[in-house]
């Protein structure tokens, strides 16, 4: 739907009739520029759109499909530029990716949104409060608006830090808490920002050096320097997110092992010694009567004592308090 229109003379907000009369009477010679918000718009709003304003039809192909990379086409008479948002979701500390595409014309600004990230309504307000930037035209509301996006992403990247380092923290806990999944569902978010934020700052740099970005009025230059900057201290930040998420993963792994190494070396140490106690009475409860020890005795006083039993169960003792004495030493119990 279209959220909001207007027309921006000298830095004012005028009311905004027909599209494609404004357009031409703005084309004619008259100042200012048609700035069109729309967002999750039907295919018929768009067409209505298109067909007023005459949008590259690539451009438009390209809108109307969507999932498109982070990019800054520029075409004969305009530029369509895809920008990735990101919304931070506080009760799952998930990422959410939505969608803002821009068509810039010699007159006219078309903005559309799709998903629930990065609002337009703040930027509009703000940029309405300074009529000096917005004479700079419709590629101030550009700046505007990805000046906004990269914002968000210093945000989502605050948020990242936060939640890289309980993760740290668990892992390198004495107890050895942690958790395998909530590590790779961090590195996830971390590459849904990747491939939000990396494509933006080549395609930007791009823009600046090689494009049309040498043309544009050296305030405007400084404003776009400024975004690009600040990207590249967010992709700086999440490349280094990713790799200490692998060096975390590869830690908390090595951790697992370590002690599942440590448990087998207690069951083995317990197997051995319940071994010799069950070695014995194994033997002893076949019920043989052939073995000497089991008729074993002596007389005292003309009382006869048997004490072969007694032996075996004393020799059992021993064995056992002697392995697990060994154990014990070589830190396997």
């Amino acid at each position: 739907m279209i959220v909001d229109q207007a027309i921006y003379r000298r830095g004012e907000r005028l009311e905004c009739g027909d599209l494609s009369d404004e357009l031409e009477r703005l084309r004619a010679g008259a100042e200012g520029f048609l700035w069109i918000g729309l967002k999750d718009p039907t295919d018929d709003e768009f067409a209505l759109v298109n067909r007023e304003l005459g949008l590259h039809p690539l451009a438009v192909e390209d809108a109307v499909t969507g999932n498109q990379r982070a990019k800054i086409e520029q075409y004969e008479r305009s530029v369509f530029v895809v920008l990735k948002t990101l919304r931070y979701i506080d009760e799952t500390s998930d990422i959410e990716t939505g969608e803002l595409m821009l068509f810039i014309g010699d007159r006219f600004v078309v903005t559309v949104r799709r998903g629930e990230g990065n609002p337009l309504r703040d930027v509009r307000q703000r940029l309405e409060l300074e009529p000096d930037r917005l004479q700079h035209g419709p590629l101030a509301v550009l700046h505007a608006v990805m000046d906004s996006v990269v914002d968000h992403y210093v945000y989502v990247d605050r948020e990242l830090s936060v939640d890289l380092d309980d993760i740290e923290a668990q892992v390198l806990a004495d107890d050895g808490a942690g958790d395998a999944n909530a590590i790779y569902r961090l590195k996830r978010e971390v590459l849904e920002f990747k491939r939000a934020s990396w494509p933006l700052a080549d395609a930007l740099m791009t823009y600046m050096d090689r494009g049309a970005g040498r043309e544009l009025h050296v305030d405007v230059r400084h404003l776009f320097r400024d975004v690009a900057d600040h990207l590249r201290h967010v992709n700086d930040h999440i490349e280094a997110y990713d790799r200490l998420l692998t060096d975390i993963l590869s830690a908390h792994l090595t951790s697992v092992s370590v002690q599942q190494n440590s448990d087998m070396r207690k069951i083995s140490a317990w197997v051995a010694i319940a071994a010799i106690p069950t070695m014995v009475a194994g033997i002893y409860g076949m019920n043989f009567t052939g073995m000497p020890e089991l008729v074993a005795s002596v007389n005292v006083a003309g009382t006869e004592y048997y004490y072969g039993y007694f032996v075996v169960l004393a020799l059992t003792t021993t064995a056992c308090v002697f392995l697990w004495t060994r154990f014990k030493r070589s830190g396997w119990l």
